[in-house]
């Protein structure tokens, strides 16, 4: 299917699809997060419904695959209840996703979302890391030096963060800012996790989620109970939410799958951009909506993010065959010396 010849125009389809979700779904978590704090609603089921969603999602593509009732059947019976092994396996991915996605909720109530989407992109040295680690992959030099330039950026960012006039909530920066390096290192682990138990066998990326989604909302409901157990039995389950609130689980659920999906059609050049125009369209958005006021330093950082993230998905150079010709070269040197 990668190999699939596509047609520029649905590159661009799948490149503005991409940032849309990104910019999209930062700044409407942001915004239901900003107002009033008593009628604010539970993180931790947000994130519950999101996995919940997920499932069904996942379930009706491997419906699409299978292409019969009894064979989805068959596959789910030989994957999910016959195979606690790989649901066990699936756990790993599924805990630490959910610490993530509730260190994004956390993150975005106390940092704009212009700082967040910047700073999320230490997820990128955070992923390379984990693959050097985990996979036994090499970086290149342009690649490790573009991971120096994106957490230079990021430290200018949060050097003097942004501070956004229009929003009236008390936040606590640092704890934004924690909240996000937890989650950045979820990202990065979780990820390379997920791909290396996808390419340890055959088994399709439906089954997987399926396996991994069912993880997932058992420990989001063991943390709703432990974090909001008590005001949920008081105020319901679904208090707070909104159609604002109902769109920002839409676009966690949706979006996920989605670019998942598309991302098997671009490049990591394309993705560079990707996440280097959602930047863009997040501080927009922070200034039109929530007053965010730009800095200097934060400019510069958000800058240096941007040239980072596409030095880091360049091609890497094809060195295949310089041995042959620092061989030709010494030997040549060789006959002229004889």
């Amino acid at each position: 299917m990668a190999n699939e010849p596509v047609s520029v125009v649905f590159k661009i389809y799948c490149l503005s699809v991409m940032t849309l979700v990104a910019a999209t779904y930062t700044v409407a978590l942001r915004y239901t997060r900003t107002i009033s704090s008593a009628d604010l609603y539970f993180s931790t089921t947000a994130v519950c419904i999101t996995e919940v969603i997920k499932l069904i999602l996942s379930l009706g593509m491997l419906a699409k695959e299978t292409g019969s009732p009894s064979r989805l059947k068959n596959s789910i019976v030989e994957h999910v209840f016959q195979s606690p092994k790989e649901l066990l396996k699936l756990s790993v991915p599924s805990v630490v996703y959910a610490v993530q996605n509730n260190m994004a909720f956390l993150a975005l109530s106390n940092l704009d979302a212009a700082v967040y989407q910047v700073t999320y992109q230490l997820k990128i040295p955070c992923t390379a890391l984990c693959t050097v680690l985990m996979l036994n992959r090499s970086l290149s030099r342009l690649q490790w030096f573009s991971v120096f330039m994106l957490c230079g950026g990021v430290t200018l960012v949060q050097w003097k963060p942004a501070e956004a006039t229009k929003v009236q909530i008390e936040q606590n920066p640092f704890l934004g800012f924690m909240a996000i390096a937890v989650a950045v290192l979820c990202s990065g682990f979780a990820g390379v996790y997920f791909e290396k138990v996808l390419k340890s066998s055959d088994t399709s990326l439906w089954v997987r989620n399926i396996q991994m989604y069912l993880s997932g909302i058992v420990v989001t409901l063991i943390g709703v109970y432990l974090t909001d157990g008590e005001k949920v039995l008081e105020k319901g389950f679904f208090f707070g939410y909104t159609p604002w609130v109902c769109f920002v689980v839409f676009l966690a659920s949706v979006g996920g799958l989605y670019t998942s999906v598309v991302v098997k059609y671009t490049d990591n050049i394309m993705k560079g951009f990707s996440a280097a125009a959602a930047i863009v369209l997040s501080t927009v958005a922070s200034v039109v909506l929530f007053g965010l006021q730009i800095t200097v330093t934060f400019a510069s950082g958000a800058m240096l993010v941007c040239v980072s993230i596409y030095l880091y998905g360049l091609p890497k150079q094809d060195t295949s065959k310089l041995p042959r010709q620092d061989a030709d070269k010494e030997s040549r040197q060789k006959l002229i010396t004889v």
